[in-house]
């Protein structure tokens, strides 16, 4: 250990009497400096305008969006390295010196480990250089996230070591200094896009996706420490620096070529079986250093992974014809799309990622319209040869619909999620910009095939609202829409028709009823009134026009419909500057918001209320719910128009008349109450029912309603409606705590001075070290 620690310290003496080193950490420090100062300054000057954050320490260093400080150093770190690395072995053999190391008594071993402890204290010194960076973070920002930081440090630092027992080994195997860090190059570029090659192998795709360095040290960047990236950086290091011991010994006793190539392949073949092991999920561990544990399933989603026993396979179907997902799934791509279940999988390793790919009909096919002479098969060889797929892979419509039946999702490509005991589930993909499942949809998947979770039945038999296209009216599509993220379907809900001919089934517990068109007779009322009884939830969405068949429903509920449509007198600003007026708009689509106790009641409407978004549709009916109490219910409203708001009772066409305001005319200019709670105890059940005075808010054209100037968003009606309805067991709740690192100490002019002082003086400092070192030398 005394002579690696001689030829380490000789290594780093010569290494920084040299100018290269002092210029790498001069040039280091100044690019860090101006990537940490435009990150930092946009918090300053966002805090200055009164602007709010959080998770300030994630985004300053971790984050993709904007670019953290780590994820930009980590993309050019290998610029430098190569600097380093080149004369480290070449400069040996270049001078001839490495016979004098020859002669003496040391081991190719031990001159390798010494060379590579000579880069491992120099990667120090450029943590060090981030360092002052996490300690101006730590002492600049409030409850700054040290550990996410450190773990950040880490993981940079063994990317650096990493690099530099690559370009050692490049470096021994020439004398040429500059064909050493060219080569290193090479190396590094083939080890970032090897994950991309020959992946339609499934054991050599593990092996080249595992032996792959790029992305390596981002999990620790954002503040997971994880076994399988730990060790792969213990494992690519100990791989190249045993190739370079065998290099020195080959050229020390002139080994032949056939004999050191057979060593290369050995020690490789070592590496690969270990890394392939070590990236075996069973034997994987994990620890999240983040305050908000942002890299771990929320722990409502670990409950419900803990709860689903025995093995899951998760079964991926991919149609040729899918012009859009076609490629997602496909050999090439296997290992990035298993990186959507990467979390799900750590909790539970024991899940297998199947892969079934067919062509069959797709409704909408441009390849149906552009050779509508061909087959079925012929478009989708056409597909095949054009996207140059390998037709082998893809089985026949009939092969697939003997393993499973998939016309009901469209043929397009689908999920299926299976226990062992049978109970399976489909997740889907969806019409929006992001279009994976997140947390909240996969994590009800898994619940839907390991708890029993709420059934929702929508009434019908009275020209409701239903979840069909009943007669051309609007209906809730958004119940069962398969490509619409939060339709009930995509969120754990179970949903069906109800008919009152007969006693509501045992297994609903949530009642939809939506704007009736006749009256519930004296037969059916026996079976509603027995649903009610026993303490069965409900959603009552009304409206204006229905109040002769809504009103004895209500009753029942002590709330009746406050006759007259609601109307607002709304001012906006012209967008045309050059008029610079102001313009009226009399309309029924009258916006509400969420009330203070509704944001205590549920969490989507705190978030709505903290965001000033509200909700909105065309014409309501105001609630009246003084009598609730009466019939043992607490009221809460849960949202209300603002006090500008009056009940138009004369007015009925907006388009060809004027609505105004008119006392006379019984009409009241109020705040109010849109849409309501009620609750009260059942025996040991607590009984909730949600009440609309409209029925279009979360109708299939409803629910994406917008309001000029307002901020609407009748989705969270859904989302937040149900969660409630279904004693918050659906939509998963799979929020996280906000970060406590959200704001800074220092304001715009304080920051203006440690610009100067980052980006000048210490850069500076350094090359004025650099200078006094060389003058001792040159003295010496």
């Amino acid at each position: 250990m005394k002579t690696i620690y001689k030829i380490a310290r000789t290594e780093l003496q010569t290494l920084f009497y040299s100018p290269v080193a002092w210029m790498i950490i001069v040039l280091f420090t100044f690019q860090v400096a101006m990537e940490f100062i435009e990150i930092f300054e946009g918090f300053v000057r966002t805090q200055a305008m009164g602007g709010s954050a959080s998770m300030l320490t994630y985004k300053l260093f971790a984050s993709p969006v904007g670019g953290g400080l780590f994820l930009s150093i980590q993309g050019y770190l290998y610029l430098y390295i190569p600097l380093l690395t080149m004369g480290l072995m070449s400069r040996e053999f270049g001078s001839g010196s490495i016979k004098l190391l020859y002669s003496s008594p040391i081991t190719n071993t031990q001159i390798i480990l010494a060379k590579f402890l000579s880069m491992m204290i120099y990667g120090l010194a450029l943590i060090a250089v981030l360092f002052i960076f996490v300690l101006f973070g730590e002492f600049s920002i409030k409850n700054f996230d040290m550990p996410l930081a450190l773990t950040g440090l880490l993981g940079l630092y063994l990317l650096i070591c990493a690099y530099a027992a690559i370009g050692l080994f490049m470096s021994s195997l020439t004398s040429y200094q500059i064909v050493a860090a060219v080569s290193t190059l090479a190396m590094l570029t083939v080890l970032n896009y090897v994950k991309f090659w020959w992946q339609e192998v499934e054991l050599v795709r593990e092996i080249t996706y595992w032996i792959a360095i790029s992305g390596r040290s981002s999990e620790f960047i954002n503040g997971l420490i994880c076994s399988e990236d730990f060790l792969y950086f213990i494992i690519v290091s100990a791989l190249f620096l045993s190739l370079a011991i065998i290099r020195l010994q080959a050229v020390r006793q002139k080994a032949s070529w056939a004999s050191t190539l057979g060593k290369f392949v050995g020690v490789f073949l070592i590496a690969c079986v270990l890394g392939y092991f070590s990236s075996r999920p069973t034997l994987m561990g994990f620890y999240d250093a983040t305050e908000t544990k942002i890299n771990t399933l929320t722990p409502n989603s670990q409950e419900v992974i803990a709860q689903t026993k025995g093995d899951l396979t998760i079964t991926t179907y991919t149609n040729a014809m899918d012009d859009r997902d076609r490629s997602q799934a496909l050999p090439r791509n296997i290992k990035r799309d298993q990186e959507i279940f990467r979390q799900y999988i750590r909790f539970k390793p024991e899940i297998k990622m199947e892969y079934v790919y067919y062509y069959d009909t797709l409704p909408g096919a441009w390849y149906d319209k552009k050779y509508p002479q061909l087959s079925l098969k012929e478009r989708a060889q056409k597909v095949m040869e054009d996207y140059r797929l390998d037709s082998s892979l893809f089985i026949s419509p009939q092969e697939i619909r003997d393993q499973i039946d998939l016309l009901p999702e469209g043929n397009k490509f689908v999920r299926e999620l299976k226990r062992e005991s049978g109970e399976k589930t489909f997740l889907r993909v969806y019409n929006d910009s992001y279009h994976h499942p997140s947390e909240t949809e996969i994590t009800a998947a898994f619940k839907r095939i390991s708890q029993k979770l709420p059934k929702i039945g929508f009434l019908t038999g009275h020209k409701e609202r239903s979840i069909e296209n009943f007669e051309g009216r609007d209906y809730f599509d958004l119940a069962w829409n398969k490509p619409y993220r939060f339709s009930l379907l995509n969120q754990g809900f179970d949903v069906e028709e109800v008919k009152l001919d007969h006693p509501i089934p045992e297994d609903i517990s949530i009642l939809v009823i939506a704007e009736l068109r006749s009256h519930i007779t004296a037969e059916e009322n026996v079976y509603l009134n027995q649903y009610i009884a026993k303490g069965g939830n409900l959603f009552i969405l009304s409206e204006p026009s229905r109040s002769e068949f809504m009103t004895p429903l209500l009753a029942e509920f002590g709330v009746k419909l406050i006759p007259g449509l609601l109307t607002e007198k709304r001012i906006y600003h012209s967008q045309d500057l050059s008029k610079q007026k102001e313009l009226i708009e009399l309309n029924d689509k009258v916006p509400s918001f969420p009330t203070l106790e509704g944001a205590n009641m549920i969490y989507h409407l705190a978030i709505m209320r903290a965001n000033k978004r509200g909700i909105a549709s065309w014409g309501i009916s105001g609630l009246d719910y003084t009598q609730a109490q009466e019939k043992g219910y607490i009221a809460t409203p849960l949202f209300v128009t603002d006090s500008l708001v009056w009940n138009e009772l004369e007015t009925t066409n907006y388009v060809d008349d004027t609505a105004r305001y008119n006392p006379e005319a019984s009409e009241v200019q109020q705040s109010y109450t849109t849409l309501l709670a009620l609750s009260r105890q059942q025996g040991e059940k607590e009984q909730r029912i949600l009440i609309s005075g409209d029925a279009d808010y979360i109708s299939n054209s409803g629910i994406n309603t917008r309001v000029k100037g307002r901020r609407i968003f009748n989705s969270n009606i859904v989302m937040g409606g149900f969660f409630w309805l279904s004693d918050e067991k659906v939509p998963i709740d799979v929020r996280r705590p906000s970060g406590t690192d959200n704001a800074v100490y220092l304001g715009v002019e304080g920051m203006d001075i440690w610009k100067v002082i980052l980006k000048w003086i210490i850069p500076v400092a350094f090359i004025l070290i650099a200078i006094l070192i060389w003058f001792r030398r040159r003295g010496r």
